[in-house]
């Protein structure tokens, strides 16, 4: 039951869009879900990030905490709901990375997770694959980085 939820969720994701199903399958293998409750956070700012995340159901939201000396706070980034995805990018690279924003759950939360090394093993076997994942990639940090602004503005 789980690889079939797994890979529906994959199917539905804005960062799969376009996969055939033979690779849908293979990032499948990938993955397991894992379930939050209201208030858990899936990641927290400073950790160090070696995952991605695809939301299955529920909600999150992106906060950054910032310290701009008399004001101080956590500014909300963004709220994902089903098919988006968060996570550590830099694995997607090749690279550690320290994470820059926390994940908190909204609602009860199930989210598809997989090691973000594993995936640019398998883009690296498959440069169609990986291709097309960095193009949505891009595409996503894009809307990221909007959002990041929009956030920034209300401080």
């Amino acid at each position: 039951m789980e690889n079939s939820e797994i890979e529906v969720t994959l199917k539905s994701c804005e960062f799969f869009k376009g996969l055939g199903k033979d690779d849908i399958q293979k990032i499948t293998a990938l993955c397991h879900m894992k379930s939050y409750e209201v208030g858990e956070h899936v990641f927290q700012q400073h950790d160090f990030g070696e995952h991605l995340y695809v939301i299955a159901e529920g909600r999150i939201s992106l906060e950054r905490s910032v310290d701009l000396g008399a004001r101080k706070g956590n500014v909300i980034i963004e709220t994902l709901g089903k098919g988006r995805v968060l996570g550590c990018w830099s694995t997607l690279l090749g690279e550690s990375h320290f994470l820059m924003s926390s994940a908190a759950c909204q609602k009860p939360t199930k989210v598809v997770v997989m090691k973000g090394s594993d995936l640019r093993e398998l883009m690296m076997e498959n440069t169609g694959l990986g291709f097309n994942v960095l193009e949505r990639f891009c595409f996503l940090l894009r809307d990221r980085i909007q959002a990041a602004y929009g956030a920034l503005e209300k401080i």
